[in-house]
């Protein structure tokens, strides 16, 4: 009896210890999902809090990039890369959003011109000019929009090429290319090879820093603007020269680019033939000012300062080139900014009487 009471004790003892065992069991297996279930939430919860605060500003940079560049509103015509203005500026600013880096400093005019050929190299279907057109202009719009960026590796280092002539000049050379009066036009031009010999530069404001011959004329014209240029800032005004001396290359690749863009027939109306430009005799310039962003264009007409040329111009031995009504004698558009130097005599006559160069020389 005794033996089966221990028995019985001994068992209920064992019972008691198994059910504790499955308890705690249980108990842990519930600890342990519960909290393999807070981990999983709460690393979701940080994965979602990390994807609501993780930095969007690369897409963000890339979005305005984006909107930047689709309000780039490239021009499509001509543009002359030795002039500056918003054209010139919108143009560097497409180039260097596709990987051209010019320096922070001065006008870049050269890299521009630089990159430009690179560009043009690179793609067979456009004219290797160096000239900035509506083909240039269209391709270069693509890569902008795209936002595709190229390698540029080596592009400053390329040297300006000097340009073919594939429109002759017609008319008749000029007897003496040096002659103060020299008339250059459409039936009188300059021969082939000619560069004055006594081109220097004017001690006068240019819209750019760098060193380039658009800077210079003949010595006896850039005295003359000289004083032209002290008689206006004594006035309070701000003369800017902008384009003086240019080679025949220069101005066959701007021609050619011109009637890429127009036609022959039209652009004969604005622009010359390579030997027909005043601006290769060293006697001309193109003045502009920063009321209309120095461009040239009639506007500078109705500025402070083209108003003070047209009166005093004659003073200084000057005479606006191409006159409003006159573009039947002139053979070229009307252009307020050209000026032309021909001796204090010849200025003041034509400009009294108001003729044109060629009619001066007729009489």
């Amino acid at each position: 009896m005794k033996s089966l009471f221990v028995l019985m004790i001994s068992l209920f003892t064992i019972l008691s210890a198994c059910s504790n065992d499955l308890s705690d069991v249980e108990e842990n297996e519930q600890q342990d999902l519960s909290g393999e279930s807070d981990s999983e939430e709460e690393k979701v919860d940080e994965e979602e809090d990390q994807e609501a605060s993780a930095p969007i500003n690369g897409d963000e940079e890339k979005s305005d990039d984006t909107d930047r560049k689709h309000d780039i509103s490239l021009p499509d015509e001509v543009v002359n890369i030795d002039s500056q203005g918003e054209d010139v500026e919108t143009i560097q600013e497409a180039l260097q959003l596709i990987g051209y880096d010019f320096p922070d400093e001065g006008t870049a005019i050269t890299e521009t011109s630089q990159a430009i050929i690179h560009f043009q190299e690179l793609h067979e279907e456009l004219d290797n000019d160096g000239v900035y057109g509506p083909d240039t202009g269209e391709l270069l719009n693509d890569y902008v929009v795209s936002g595709e960026v190229i390698d540029t590796e080596g592009y400053s280092e390329i040297e300006l090429p000097g340009f073919g002539n594939d429109y002759p000049p017609q008319g008749k050379p000029v007897e003496d290319p040096d002659d103060i009066l020299v008339l250059v036009n459409k039936e009188n031009y300059l021969p082939a090879g000619y560069t004055p010999a006594d081109l220097v530069e004017p001690d006068v404001p240019f819209p750019f820093e760098e060193d380039l011959p658009q800077r210079l004329m003949r010595a006896e014209a850039a005295d003359a603007l000289e004083s032209l240029f002290e008689s206006s800032q004594s006035e309070g005004l701000e003369l800017f020269a902008q384009s003086g001396f240019r080679s025949a290359e220069r101005q066959e690749a701007i021609f050619a680019s011109n009637v890429d863009q127009d036609g022959l027939e039209q652009a004969n109306e604005y622009s010359a033939r390579a030997g027909e430009s005043e601006h290769q005799t060293g006697l001309a310039m193109d003045v502009t000012s920063q009321e209309v962003n120095f461009r040239l264009n009639t506007d500078f007409a109705d500025t402070a300062e083209g108003q003070w040329l047209d009166e005093h111009a004659a003073e200084y031995g000057f005479i606006i080139r191409y006159q409003k009504g006159k573009e039947d004698i002139t053979g070229y558009q009307y252009e307020p900014w050209h000026i032309r130097y021909v001796g204090k005599e010849a200025a003041k006559e034509i400009t009294e009487n108001n003729l044109t160069l060629e009619e001066y020389l007729e009489e």
